[in-house]
């Protein structure tokens, strides 16, 4: 009685140091959020006298108002939004055509071929080989430069053909196939529809990288009609380029100056709330189809 007396003590003590922690965590995490949302809201003199550090201060909306009247950025919205929704239905359809195959135990070649794709996490040409790669293909300057070179990630492969070998029972392939059905069959009407954990898990990842990705559009893109939305924003945020954002006939230097960082927060609010809105809506199967993928490899 009093060892487990003890143990419940101790437990109840881990898990206020564990409250505490995460609270802090939590705290860490969320304040630069909330800052970024109230210093987009507040007036822009407010911002630049240092007094919102938390809450908006006379609330202003005429960052946003400017922002979305900046050709750039809805041009850049509606790039992102292409790259992101075509991008992650190819890369979620190779992702699991690779991956099924590679998790069934009668597929003779399945750990030659995991070999070849785990060494490439590895190793890889550089930066100007696949320069050449890609021009060669065609795809400088081209739409597909977003959504094509990177259309399979090793490690989502991984996660997901660990998820089809481990969660999916065996013995459903062989009555399945008792039954007649065909390889595509089974993949189609059994697998995937119990699949949905690490479906949610790969559209997560690969949508938010689609989102955030700049760097190939940084390297292979030089029509601005082509950039998508995080290459418009690193001009903002780094190369400051805010003329054609803040242009207005009574706008003075001091004015744009003025509205200089409230538009950096509202664009950064803006670019990141599709994200931040996908989320909760596939919490539930993130964190199991994360726990089933990582855990049982």
């Amino acid at each position: 009685m009093k060892n487990r007396l003890k143990e419940s003590n101790g437990d109840f003590v881990v898990d206020i140091i564990n409250i505490f922690l995460l609270s802090f965590i939590l705290i860490i995490v969320l304040y630069p959020l909330i800052f970024v949302i109230s210093a987009s809201l507040s007036d822009p003199m407010e911002v630049l006298k240092g007094n919102v550090w938390l809450l908006p201060k006379s609330i202003n909306l005429d960052s946003y108002m400017r922002v979305f009247k900046n050709a750039d950025i809805l041009i850049g919205y509606k790039n992102t939004i292409l790259y992101t929704v075509i991008g992650t239905i190819i890369n979620l359809g190779m992702t699991i055509a690779a991956a099924y195959p590679l998790s069934r135990k009668k597929f003779y070649a399945r750990n030659v071929l995991m070999a070849f794709f785990t060494f490439t996490m590895f190793f890889s040409g550089g930066i100007i080989p696949t320069y050449l790669v890609v021009k060669q293909l065609g795809l400088v300057n081209n739409f597909w430069v977003m959504i094509l070179p990177g259309s399979v990630q090793v490690w989502n492969l991984i996660l997901m053909k660990t998820f089809f070998q481990n969660s999916i029972p065996e013995e459903l392939h062989e009555a399945a196939y008792v039954d007649g059905g065909t390889n595509m069959g089974v993949l189609f009407y059994i697998v995937l529809p119990l699949s949905a954990p690490i479906i949610a898990v790969m559209v997560l990842f690969y949508g938010v990288g689609h989102w955030n990705a700049f760097f190939n559009a940084l390297i292979y893109l030089s029509d601005r009609s082509k950039y998508p939305l995080q290459l418009i924003l690193r001009e903002i945020l780094i190369e400051s380029q805010m003329d054609s954002m803040m242009s207005s006939t009574s706008d003075t230097i001091a004015d744009q100056r003025l509205y200089a960082e409230s538009i950096k927060y509202a664009v950064i609010i803006v670019a990141s709330l599709p994200v931040l809105m996908l989320y909760p809506a596939i919490q539930k199967y993130f964190v199991k189809g994360v726990m089933v993928g990582a855990i049982k490899g």
